[in-house]
C-alpha cells in the first residue's frame, strides 16, 4: 500500500536511483564564434509545444545551412518549439578585400567614351565618380562563398548556444521534477487514505439499508437471502480494488520515468490521463462521502500535476 511519495521501496526505486532527470521546455542560450575577420552569433529560446518544431532566422547569404542547423538543435532537443536568429559580420580589413577595380577594363571604357564624346562633340566631363557606373569594373568578391568554412563557425556558435540553452532547460527541469515529485506524494497518499475507507464502503450501506427498511417497516433480517443478495451485488459493484492497484502502478511508473534520464512528457502525461480515469472510476463505484471528497482533492493534484508535465520535455 502507497503511504506516500518517500516511501521509495514500495515504488521499488531506491534513494540512490532518485535523481532530478527532467528537463524543461524553457530555455535561453546564446553563442559566437569568429576566424578570418568574420563572426557569427547565434540565440536560441524554447517554449513549450507536444512536438518538435524549430523556426531560425538567417541571413540569406547562410539560407543554405538551414536544414544543417535544424539536424543540430534536434540532436540536443526532442520536444518544444525554439526560435532562433543568426547574425553575421565582416571586419572593415575583410569587406575591403572583397572589393576590386578591374583597372584594364576602365582604361577601355574611358578610352571608347572619349572617342565616342569627341565624334559626337561631346563635353569630356568623365570623372573618377564615373567608374561608378560602369559595369562590371566595380567588384565584389563574396567572402561567405566558402560553405565549408562558415558552416564550421556556424556549428560551434550553434552549440555553444545550444550548451546554455539545455543548462537552462536542466535548472529549471530540477525545480519542475521537485515540485512533480511532491505532488505525485501527495496523490499517492490521498489513494492510500481511499484504501484505507473502502472497506468500509459495504459495512455502511448495510446499515444504511437496515435504516430504509426499518423506516418503512419492512422486517427483513440481516441474513435473509434478499438482503444478502442486494449487499453482494453492491460490493461488487463498489469494488474498487482493482482501479487502487492500477493507480499504484502509474505512480510507480512515473517515478522510475522522472528517474530515467530521457525526455519523459509525453509519457508522464499519458500516465495522467489514466490516473484520471481511474479515479474518476473510483467516485463513481464508491458511492461514499469520505471517499468522494478524497476523490475531489485527488483530482484538483492530479490537474496540478498535469500542468506541470506541459512544461516537461
Amino acid at each position: 500500500m502507497v503511504t506516500g511519495y518517500w516511501s521509495l521501496i514500495t515504488w521499488g526505486l531506491t534513494k540512490r536511483e532518485l535523481v532530478m532527470a527532467l528537463v524543461s521546455m524553457t530555455g535561453y542560450g546564446c553563442g559566437e564564434a569568429s576566424a578570418g575577420g568574420i563572426k557569427l552569433d547565434v540565440e536560441l529560446s524554447s517554449v513549450n509545444r507536444k512536438q518538435f518544431d524549430v523556426r531560425v532566422s538567417l541571413p540569406r547569404a547562410l539560407a543554405s545551412l538551414e536544414s544543417r542547423i535544424r539536424e543540430v538543435v534536434h540532436n540536443s532537443i526532442s520536444r518544444g518549439h525554439v526560435t532562433g536568429i543568426v547574425r553575421i559580420g565582416l571586419s572593415s580589413s575583410t569587406r575591403a578585400k572583397g572589393v576590386a577595380v578591374d583597372t584594364a577594363l576602365a582604361a577601355a571604357y574611358i578610352r571608347d567614351l572619349r572617342r565616342a564624346a569627341c565624334e559626337l562633340g561631346l563635353q569630356d566631363d568623365l570623372t573618377a565618380r564615373s567608374l561608378t557606373y560602369l559595369q562590371d569594373v566595380i567588384q565584389h568578391e563574396d567572402v561567405l562563398e566558402d560553405t565549408a568554412k562558415i558552416w564550421r563557425l556556424a556549428r560551434k556558435a550553434l552549440k555553444s548556444a545550444l550548451e546554455q540553452l539545455t543548462e537552462m532547460r536542466r535548472t529549471e527541469g530540477a525545480v519542475l521534477e521537485k515540485d512533480m515529485r511532491q505532488r505525485l506524494g501527495a496523490l499517492g497518499s490521498r489513494a492510500a487514505r481511499i484504501r484505507k475507507l473502502a472497506p468500509n464502503v459495504t459495512a455502511k450501506y448495510r446499515t444504511a439499508l437496515r435504516r430504509r427498511l426499518k423506516s418503512a417497516e419492512i422486517d427483513l433480517k440481516d441474513f435473509d437471502e434478499r438482503v444478502l443478495k442486494e449487499l453482494a451485488i453492491f460490493a461488487d459493484r463498489s469494488d474498487i480494488s482493482e482501479e487502487l492497484v492500477r493507480l499504484e502502478s502509474h505512480f510507480e511508473h512515473a517515478a522510475k520515468l522522472m528517474s530515467s534520464g530521457k525526455p519523459s512528457g509525453r509519457g508522464l502525461d499519458f500516465l495522467c490521463q489514466e490516473m484520471f480515469r481511474e479515479i474518476n472510476t473510483i467516485g463513481s463505484k464508491a458511492s461514499d462521502k469520505s471517499i468522494s471528497r478524497h476523490v475531489i482533492e485527488f483530482k484538483t493534484e492530479l490537474e496540478s500535476l498535469r500542468e506541470q508535465v506541459q512544461n516537461v520535455e
